[in-house]
């Protein structure tokens, strides 16, 4: 069974990442005097809502006075191909498994770490582009001002402190990725005994 360990990590590695589709990956929560419960958009790996049915309009609104443009889900590829990338590695995941050759190991753990790498950077590009290319006739105008969410912990905007964070899917996504580098660290570790 000690030899089985191995394949067996890559394929829950795999099978982490099916959460994703039931769990949101990211949240961005506004906390304000008049939202003392705080505005809290959910980023899924298909779709963008919230913890209720009105923030994304509510959050439309909030920006709209300073001038970012509306958050259109309809109109964000990566909505649409980032399904088509998790269900490829974990499709990728259960074959390597099966397969159990280190070197799949080591492709597999290499190509989902670019992956999760030019994800963040493509989010850091869509939280930049919103923050900074502002409407010039918004009702609120304020000079040099960016209006940019922090990529990852809390920055104040305003009167509202904005907080980025993983949600479940995020967590279930660094869960994938210790278990295939565990994977590829036993399967190293075997090869290196035998």
């Amino acid at each position: 069974m000690r030899n089985h360990w191995p394949r067996l990590l890559l394929i829950v590695a795999g099978l982490l990442l099916l959460p994703l589709f039931i769990f949101p990956m990211w949240r961005i929560t506004l906390l304000a005097p008049q939202y003392p419960d705080g505005v809290h958009m959910h980023i899924h790996v298909d779709k963008i809502g919230g913890k209720s049915p009105g923030t994304l309009q509510n959050v439309n609104i909030l920006n709209h006075y300073i001038g970012m443009k509306p958050i259109e889900p309809d109109t964000i590829p990566e909505l649409k191909y980032f399904p088509y990338f998790v269900i490829g590695f974990t499709i990728l995941a259960l074959v390597f498994g099966m397969i159990d050759r280190k070197f799949l190991y080591y492709l597999w753990l290499i190509l989902f770490s670019i992956a999760l790498v030019l994800a963040v950077y493509d989010f850091y590009l869509w939280e930049y582009d919103y923050g900074h290319n502002l409407n010039p006739n918004a009702p609120m105008k304020f000079e040099d001002e960016s209006f940019q969410p922090p990529l990852f912990g809390s920055k104040v905007l305003l009167n509202f402190v904005a907080k980025s964070f993983p949600h479940i899917g995020g967590y279930f996504v660094i869960a994938s990725w210790i278990c295939a580098a565990s994977a590829l660290y036993l399967k190293s570790k075997k090869s290196a005994t035998s």
